[in-house]
């Protein structure tokens, strides 16, 4: 069944090719579809084009399909060629003519706009909490573990001390920026394109503000044709935020893969958060920080494959764009899955005390040494070159207190001024605002 649909239907392969997985794709959708069309027919309704009677019966039905997709219950029949169509049908069948007068005013094009929209609206507050989550454990790591020192790198050549609280810390303040990156997303998918029908607008007099605050939007999508060339766009920004994330999470993964290896022996986990070897019994291998590190990578190519998608499109709606779904809706939950496993290994974590403490470390404290020169009087070149040649000869002694009081140093960390930072950053985002209009909606 297609809401297009005349007298002639598409040939069999034609529909086939077209619709894709798009059922599948489209339960995603589901309860998004069902807001969309409370919010648009109590609008219809405002203005004359749905009875006050029709009206009710119709938000009876859509929010007991609401119940149904809550419960699992809900699926896209057989022969049916999308979300739109299923829930037309449900109506229909169930309230006959009443349920064609849903679609008065609108365009499969904005329908799925706004349920997109909806959509990404709702992942995001999803992705943020799991975000916090994780961003509360590394702050907790991070003030549990200041003192306990760890070898600094560049070039992966030994360099100056660190510790596992500038580690652990890092990582926290590194989730705030990608909390802002993923909250100008937000702004972009918090934008209604309801009413801008196939990209052109309608004659019909829609309030295109009363569905914007019944839905819990910040702002509409004015020109209707740039509603329509935002499908595309929005997509891509909130696929180059999750690779922000996403990033983070497989450098994390990379060093701990590292630290955990027996040449560096940094850090340890329980047996049972890692895998074994079909025939060297030694190993305990860091399978799940590999898949992160694995999955995180993959997800950062999403806005390219995005751009290649929609780069050469003119303006309107094309079909092209169906195919951003099955890139960007699993990617949510793939991400999510990567940030509460990496909690879950972070909160089993072992450090390795007094590392420092071995003599191969030693030249770690180079700079320390030359510090200490400096402050006494000697110029830095001068000290630099002294220290130098102490190593060069053998000589080099050095002392294994480290004493950084510095902003955002090992001795003084700034978690809470990080934790004030990310609750900032968070409070920013309008949530409570949309779940009341949503939740009024639904009441």
């Amino acid at each position: 069944m297609k809401l297009w649909q005349k007298d002639k239907d598409a040939l069999k392969e034609v529909s086939q090719f077209t619709i894709g997985n798009d059922a599948e794709l489209d339960l995603f959708l589901a309860p998004f579809d069902v807001l969309g069309s409370l919010a648009h027919i109590q609008m219809l309704e405002s203005i004359g084009l749905l009875k006050k009677k029709e009206l009710t019966v119709l938000s009876k039905e859509l929010k007991s399909i609401y119940k149904q997709i809550q419960k699992g219950d809900f699926n896209i029949e057989e022969g049916v060629e999308d979300i739109h169509s299923q829930i037309e049908l449900m109506l229909t069948s169930k309230l006959g003519d009443v349920g064609k007068k849903i679609h008065s005013g609108r365009s499969r094009n904005d329908q799925v706009l706004l349920d997109i929209k909806l959509f990404l609206r709702n992942e995001i507050q999803s992705l943020i909490y799991e975000i916090k989550t994780l961003f509360d454990l590394l702050i907790s790591l991070s003030e549990k573990h200041q003192s306990d020192l760890l070898p600094g790198y560049t070039h992966l050549q030994l360099a100056m001390p660190s510790s596992f609280g500038l580690w652990f810390g890092a990582y926290a303040e590194s989730l705030v920026d990608d909390v802002i990156s993923l909250q100008s997303a937000f702004k972009i998918a918090n934008k209604n394109p309801l009413g801008s029908a196939a990209g052109y607008g309608s004659s019909f007099p829609l309030d295109r503000k009363m569905t914007t605050s019944l839905l819990g939007f910040s702002d509409l999508n004015y020109n209707v044709v740039y509603a329509q060339m935002g499908r595309g766009k929005t997509e891509k920004v909130i696929a180059a935020a999750l690779t922000n994330v996403a990033g983070t999470l497989a450098k994390l993964a990379m060093d701990a893969c590292l630290y955990l290896n027996q040449n560096f022996a940094f850090i340890s986990f329980p047996e049972e958060l890692t895998t074994g070897s079909s025939i060297m019994p030694h190993k305990k291998n860091p399978d799940v920080f590999e898949l992160i590190r694995a999955r995180c990578n993959a997800l950062q190519v999403l806005p390219q494959e995005i751009a290649l998608i929609i780069s050469n499109l003119p303006s309107g709606y094309h079909r092209d764009l169906q195919m951003l779904k099955e890139k960007l809706f699993p990617s949510f939950k793939v991400l999510k899955d990567c940030i509460q496993m990496t909690g879950l290994m972070l909160s089993h974590i072992e450090v390795k005390k007094n590392l420092l403490e071995d003599e191969k470390y030693k030249y770690l404290f180079s700079v320390e040494e030359v510090n200490k020169l400096v402050l006494q009087g000697v110029p830095f070149r001068d000290a630099y070159k002294k220290v130098g040649q102490d190593i060069e000869k053998g000589q080099f002694s050095y002392d294994t207190n480290v004493k950084h009081t510095h902003e955002g140093s090992i001795g003084n960390l700034n978690t809470a001024e990080i934790k004030k930072m990310m609750n900032a950053e968070i409070s920013a985002f309008p949530f409570q605002s949309m779940d009341e209009a949503l939740k009024k909606l639904l009441s």
